[in-house]
């Protein structure tokens, strides 16, 4: 419709890394014919100012170099004629922006990528994909952001480090390990090429991947072995004033290593009924944890070395879990035990008694450490010693309930067969140069007196 005022405007131009001119070809058929031209920049976030205004439609060149592309990537063009005399249009043959432009890249998949959809927990899983400058202009170094979005929407931050700068029509791998440890269940993970902006380029729908993956989570629970001085204990089995306990933590897991002191707790109860926690602190309690994943055998040792110097009853507890918080037993473990600090022996028999082939010696020590020296005397009821059974055959001692491994057949020193009847038997021990007193008790009295044994031979 006739009018006297009228506008155009263009698209919009850019992103630019530096601008250089505006150049224009217009013309007027009418000497009342007006034009002129706003240039309007346009920042990242899609916010415009006008920079210029009014420039003539009849210039043929511009000057737009002083222009931050930083600041305003983008331009659009304004023009806007007038005509009150006979209502022609100022005539646009054209008009061109010249500028640098930014680069361009995008996810290039088909050229690589790694991702497995399944790991086990624990595992770390490789991410990689190949970004390419699919542009002759060259980029920075560019910005990467990973994120997980776990099973209960909570959001992790995966640091990678800027890649290096990227020559036109090249590409560079990006490569990052995801730590699986806190992530069992279905995670989505979003990655993001320059990020908000970090540097111009032409597209950015091109630099966003999303892909979900399972982790499968650890419901097994840990097993947890005490033992002192190398022996399984019952409740109030004597034990050393100063023992070797040894915990053995196992775990299924391959990934999720046992290596936490926080896992295990360990207490101890004394005879006044006061409960002490001890730490991983010095040489008392020590941890040596499990390395080495993926572990073919994920097991934690802990050695715990206290010392009771009252004597009374004892109870150790020890609490421990895996690094899924699944717990070694429904319950803590438990076990009262007796400290008797005076070396001595007690309990001492031979089983079975009366014996046709075969018999071994039962025995309790206490103290702190087990006799330096210790052997076994056989003798006749006239007291001839027909037999010494030595420590080296005995096996290992222990403070408390021993079970010779060494089973007396009813032989004496040459291998020869004794003539069926009664024998009696002594153990003679020193420790630090004493020998230690042999105490018995009204369970052991029919068999053992005054520092005598006695055991019948039946053949």
């Amino acid at each position: 419709t006739a009018d006297s005022v009228g506008t155009i405007t263009s698209p919009v131009i850019g992103p630019a890394r530096t601008w250089r001119s505006l150049r224009l070809q217009a013309r007027g058929d009418d000497p009342a014919d007006s034009a002129s031209v706003q240039l309007v920049g346009v920042t990242p976030n899609g916010s415009s100012i006008v920079l210029f205004d009014g420039i003539s439609a009849q210039l043929t060149s511009f000057d737009i170099s002083s222009i931050s592309a930083i600041q305003y990537p983008f331009l659009q063009l304004r023009m806007r004629t007038k005509d009150v005399s006979s209502f022609t249009p100022f005539q646009l043959d054209g008009w061109q922006v010249l500028y640098d432009p930014v680069p361009e890249g995008a996810l290039s998949p088909t050229q690589y990528f790694q991702f497995a959809d399944t790991a086990d927990v624990g595992q770390p899983q490789a991410f990689k994909i190949a970004f390419q400058n699919v542009s002759n202009v060259p980029f920075d170094s560019v910005r990467v952001k990973l994120q997980v979005t776990d099973r209960q929407n909570i959001v992790h931050d995966i640091p990678i480090p800027r890649l290096r700068a990227i020559p036109g029509r090249d590409t560079a791998i990006i490569q990052a390990l995801i730590p699986t440890a806190s992530l069992p269940g279905v995670n989505t993970v979003f990655l993001e090429v320059n990020p908000e902006w970090d540097q111009p380029e032409q597209y950015h729908f091109n630099n966003i991947a999303i892909r979900n993956f399972y982790v499968r989570p650890d419901s097994t629970d840990p097993t947890l072995d005490v033992t002192f001085d190398g022996a399984h204990i019952m409740n109030q089995d004597i034990v050393s004033a100063q023992p070797a306990i040894q915990m053995q933590l196992n775990d299924n897991s391959r990934w999720m290593l046992l290596n936490d002191t926080a896992l295990i707790t360990v207490q101890v109860r004394y005879p006044n009924g006061q409960l002490r926690r001890f730490y991983f602190q010095g040489d008392t309690l020590q941890f040596l944890p499990a390395s080495g994943a993926p572990a073919q055998i994920n097991e934690a040792r802990i050695h715990f070395m206290p010392h009771f110097p009252l004597d009374g009853e004892y109870e150790l507890l020890v609490t421990a879990k895996d690094r899924s918080s699944n717990n070694a037993g429904a319950i803590s473990y438990k076990v009262r035990f007796q400290i008797i600090n005076t070396p001595s022996i007690s309990n001492l028999i031979n089983y079975p008694n009366p014996f046709t082939s075969q018999t071994a010696f039962v025995f309790t020590l206490t103290g702190k450490e087990p006799p330096s020296h210790f052997k076994i005397e056989i003798l006749t009821v006239t007291g001839k010693v027909v037999r010494e059974i030595t420590q080296d055959e005995l096996g290992p001692l222990r403070i408390g309930r021993n079970i010779t491994a060494f089973r007396w057949d009813g032989t004496d020193q040459f291998g020869q067969a004794l003539a069926n009847g009664i024998y009696l038997y002594r153990i003679v021990t020193h420790l630090a140069g004493k020998s230690l007193d042999v105490n018995s008790n009204t369970q052991t009295d029919r068999y053992f007196s005054k520092g005598y044994g006695k055991m019948y031979l039946m053949r």
